[in-house]
């Protein structure tokens, strides 16, 4: 784990969720080598396996932005990278970045930082009280049908939306954004001509384009200096498994994700 409370205040802080991507459909684009701008960032060269603390996007991001991020999928006592303090934790540790606030942008805002929200299911859409919830908690929020799930080219409108809100930002001013994929969210089947109805080949096509459109927002970031930078799915989807579609359920799919955390220099581009 890295010590977010030592670099907390020092770097940008960006969270990238690819919504519903499967942990083995991510896997498997990697291996293949079709995921080559997520393979030059992933510790390792590799996704590590996490559950996610929800199955459903609405869920998992108000676990996330309170610090409850896709715990490891291995045994044993993990702590967190962030924590919205109560008493009686047991998953913080000293490099824990832990808070008083409720929510990790409002923590970050105390300390200075820009928050800014690039969204892409109707979660984030602002089009209604619940659609406008997860947005509300960030100073800045960006959706546009264009950025939505119905749109194949959506990965390249939100890379672009989230790379203007940070040349926006004063030079001198440390951001916290959380881009929140639609690409990899159903419907996915018009990723690959001919299909009619979402599969694993469909979220892996998906996934391809998020992968092709990545470097505008990369370049984005690391002209801003280092990032802190964690790139997880929210949950998984079923296509069908054990007689189970989509999520909101529990199905070891659904609740197995991929993860990664590191560190974006500057000096990387």
């Amino acid at each position: 784990m890295l010590n977010a409370c030592g670099l907390i205040g020092t770097v940008n802080v960006a969270l990238i969720t690819l919504d519903s991507l499967r942990y083995d459909v991510a896997v498997a684009a990697l291996e293949a080598g079709e995921t080559p701008n997520l393979a030059a960032l992933l510790p390792g060269g590799v996704w590590e396996e996490r559950h996610s603390p929800s199955s459903f996007t609405y869920a998992a991001h108000h676990a996330f932005l309170s610090g409850f991020l896709p715990t490891p999928a291995r045994p044993g006592r993990h702590p967190r990278l962030f924590a919205a303090a109560f008493e009686g934790s047991r998953s913080t540790s000293p490099q824990t970045f832990t808070f008083e606030e409720a929510t990790l942008p409002q923590a970050l805002a105390n300390r200075g930082y820009h928050t800014v929200c690039v969204g892409g299911v109707g979660f984030f859409n602002g089009r209604s009280a619940l659609g406008s919830v997860l947005p509300s908690l960030f100073a800045e929020a960006h959706w546009s049908p264009a950025g939505g799930v119905k749109n194949p080219d959506s990965a390249t409108v939100q890379m672009r939306v989230a790379a203007e809100a940070l040349e926006a930002v004063p030079a001198d001013q440390k951001t916290f954004l959380l881009l929140n994929i639609a690409a990899t969210h159903t419907p996915t089947h018009f990723y690959v001509p001919g299909a009619r109805q979402d599969s694993v080949e469909t979220q892996r096509a998906a996934l391809r384009t998020v992968d092709a459109a990545l470097p505008v927002f990369l370049n984005a970031l690391r002209s801003r200096g280092d990032t802190l930078l964690i790139i997880c799915a929210d949950h998984g989807t079923c296509f069908g498994e054990d007689g189970y579609h989509g999520h909101r359920l529990a199905h070891p799919l659904v609740w197995t994700v991929p993860y990664a955390e590191l560190i974006l220099r500057e000096t990387d581009a």
